[in-house]
């Protein structure tokens, strides 16, 4: 009887034991998960639904309008760009809190790019594909700051300039097809940085981002896919 219930007793102990080391693995789950999903801010889904929610933006003087398309891939869903003689970008208003992540890190991949163009000059301002972070500055869009990280065609990661049509807005070039032409690459910048090195400004907080593949000064054909957008710690 006494062995029965010391028996007893040690399995009901060790199941006690098990289901607390069971609680702590399950929390340790939860606060990992958790952490995770704080470290890194998804910007777009790129799916049809939010496709057909996203603010379309039509460059003034532009004859046609960017055609954006969604697929999938064996990395998840990404969006397709066709510019044929074409400007309009796809905006979308999102708090992003830049001291706890402060970079930004795009997939993309250009098929077809602008090769020849002088990317500096209002004639050869254009781009096969280019992401937008925008700070709000005042009351109106024209007082916005802008940081225009871009796939150039002709020019070196690493080179910038202001843009040729307003000193608000800095060309980052954060890829080139010189050297990735046709192949998905994954780029990554301290935005938060990058404010205060090209405007002198300390941003805590963007308030929105645009995706724009345009050729309407060029009047050429691009095709660029743009994918897995987010902000992260590092």
């Amino acid at each position: 009887m006494f062995k029965f219930c010391q028996n007893h007793v040690l399995r009901i102990f060790f199941k006690k034991i098990f289901m607390k080391l069971v609680f702590k693995i399950l929390a340790t789950l939860l606060i990992t998960t958790n952490t995770l999903l704080a470290d890194e801010i998804k910007v777009f889904d790129f799916s049809e639904t939010e496709l057909s929610n996203l603010e379309v933006r039509k460059v003034r003087g532009a004859d046609n309008k960017t055609t954006y398309t969604v697929g999938t891939n064996e990395n998840g869903a990404f969006l397709k760009s066709v510019a044929d003689n074409a400007a309009s970008g796809l905006g979308k208003e999102i708090k992003i809190d830049l001291n706890k992540t402060p970079f930004i890190n795009i997939t993309w991949k250009i098929e077809k790019d602008l090769s020849g163009i002088k990317e500096n000059t209002k004639k050869g301002h254009d781009y096969a594909a280019r992401v937008f972070v925008i700070k709000k500055t005042g009351a109106t869009p024209l007082s916005n700051r802008a940081i225009n990280y871009v796939f150039s065609s002709n020019n070196d990661v690493g080179s910038n300039w202001p843009s040729p049509y307003t000193k608000k807005s800095i060309d980052n070039v954060l890829a080139s097809t010189k050297k990735n032409l046709n192949e998905w690459i994954t780029v990554k910048a301290n935005v938060k940085d990058d404010f205060k090195k090209f405007h002198n400004l300390d941003v805590n907080e963007l308030d929105g981002l645009a995706i724009m593949s345009d050729t309407d000064n060029s009047k050429m054909k691009s095709i660029a896919y743009f994918q897995n957008i987010y902000f992260s710690t590092e």
